[in-house]
């Protein structure tokens, strides 16, 4: 096969995986009522639903990118859809909340195979030149499965119920894993032979379950003391990782280099600050605007559609106009949109609630591509696998935050409890909380990405 045929394969393959995740996940938020509903959950314990798996996807990205990176790329992205599927199939048979939970985090494991790899061999087949256009479509990927999601999965839960979410994701996820192992040729394993950081890895791995585990406990002392010991953890690997000969996440990429250090961090402020709206915005047009499964789907698409709009062309702007800028244009507008939220009642019209969410499309189809270009672009090529992860990472870790912000909430205005009647006000109040710090983080982070100065 020659490289170009090879390289639009690996495109189309890395697409329809940035495709699948966030299908993933936006179609679980419309059968979130629906499984709660079914297995008796309390509020916190139906945030956990996303939560455990963006944590098992977020404790495992940074070692298996280095695994790859060690091993084979194409060969940690295979067992990852191979594990996706088994989940995927299981999860629509499971009979109760703990089995469902723990079959998202199997699900979650193969998330991070795959989100460790697939930027990352992208990046290996395509040069400077090309890259933004590419990465520009597989963000659109990311964006058309946020935009189907909520449409397919609320037809699925109205019609055939909640467990019909998981069996959409079989057809796709055998696609991928078809595509991979017959067309796909050659391996990239830029690090081949060099050793693993199992220690660091394990020490990563059990900071992150502590501090996620912790926010879920909140308001009691255990809470308080698990987050404390997250803390430090993360704290002990970076010093780990400063001194051991084959570091797990090699401290070298931030050392110095203020591109890298400041995408990634803008990364994670953004996704801090966005990834629960539609964990609320979902539970709102369900339990208080009382409308249905399939009818709440199509009124959240109307963000991830401005995306997938907007996004190509962000990601072609990137590769002749300074990526930052367009960056930090975006994440600013993506505040102005969370901000509009922290005004949503009873009362509110679903227009109201439509141009919020283009709003935030629109900032977030600026941000993603340019930004994630500027950090492939600011590393060598020996570290596109550990750039790709741990841009995955700061992803995961942020939209687990953004869960975690949506816990403690949850945890302080209403409790353990269902959310019936009789606690909606208490959880408009925790929804209005909620988008009040997120616009404050997302405005935060507009300075954390013009920070990062020049990247071409």
């Amino acid at each position: 096969m020659n490289e170009a045929v090879n390289k639009k394969i690996v495109l189309l393959i890395t697409t329809l995986s940035s495709f699948l995740a966030p299908f993933m996940g936006s179609s679980v938020f419309i059968g979130l009522p629906s499984i709660g509903s079914e297995f008796a959950m309390d509020a916190v314990t139906l945030s956990w639903i996303s939560t455990s798996y963006l944590l098992a996807a977020a404790m495992l990205l940074v070692p298996f990118g280095r695994i790859a990176d060690i091993y084979g790329r194409k060969k940690i992205f295979k067992y990852g859809i191979i594990i996706d599927i088994i989940a995927s199939l299981l999860l629509a048979f499971s009979f109760n909340e703990t089995e469902f939970i723990i079959l998202r985090i199997l699900q979650g494991i193969g998330a991070a195979m795959i989100f460790g790899t697939g930027i990352a061999i992208l990046t290996s087949v395509y040069p400077p030149g090309e890259r933004g256009k590419a990465l520009g479509i597989t963000v659109a990927g990311v964006y058309s499965g946020l935009s189907l999601g909520p449409v397919v999965s609320g037809f699925l839960v109205q019609q055939f119920g909640w467990r019909s979410i998981f069996l959409s994701y079989l057809p796709l996820e055998l696609i991928i894993i078809v595509f991979t192992l017959w067309k796909v040729k050659g391996e990239w394993a830029d690090a081949r032979g060099e050793k693993l950081d199992v220690t660091g890895s394990a020490v990563y791995c059990l900071s992150l379950v502590a501090l996620m585990y912790g926010f879920s406990l909140l308001p009691q002392i255990l809470g308080s003391g698990l987050i404390l010991m997250g803390i430090m953890g993360i704290a002990v690997f970076i010093s780990w990782e400063l001194k051991v000969k084959a570091p797990v996440l090699d401290m070298n990429l931030f050392r110095g280099n203020t591109v890298f250090t400041f995408s990634v961090l803008a990364a994670l402020i953004n996704y801090s600050a966005t990834f629960a709206v539609s964990f609320f915005l979902s539970l709102y047009l369900q339990y208080i605007k009382g409308i249905a499964p399939q009818d709440a789907g199509l009124i959240l698409v109307a963000q991830p559609v401005v995306m997938v709009v907007f996004s190509p062309l962000a990601g072609r702007l990137s590769d002749r106009i300074e990526p930052g800028k367009i960056a930090s244009v975006g994440m600013a507008i993506t505040a102005v949109g969370l901000f509009l939220f922290t005004f949503l009642d009873e009362k509110t019209t679903l227009e109201f609630i439509v141009f919020s969410l283009i709003l935030i499309g629109l900032g977030f189809a600026l941000f993603s591509s340019p930004n994630t270009n500027a950090v492939m672009s600011s590393v060598e090529k020996r570290f596109y696998g550990i750039a790709s992860a741990t841009l995955g990472t700061m992803r995961l870790v942020g939209q687990m935050l953004s869960m975690g912000i949506a816990m403690i909430i949850f945890a302080v205005f209403i409790g353990r409890v269902e959310i019936t009647p009789e606690y909606y006000i208490s959880f408009l109040k925790s929804m209005n909380t909620a988008f009040i710090i997120f616009s404050a983080l997302c405005f935060a982070g507009v300075f954390a990405s013009l920070a990062r100065g020049k990247v071409m």
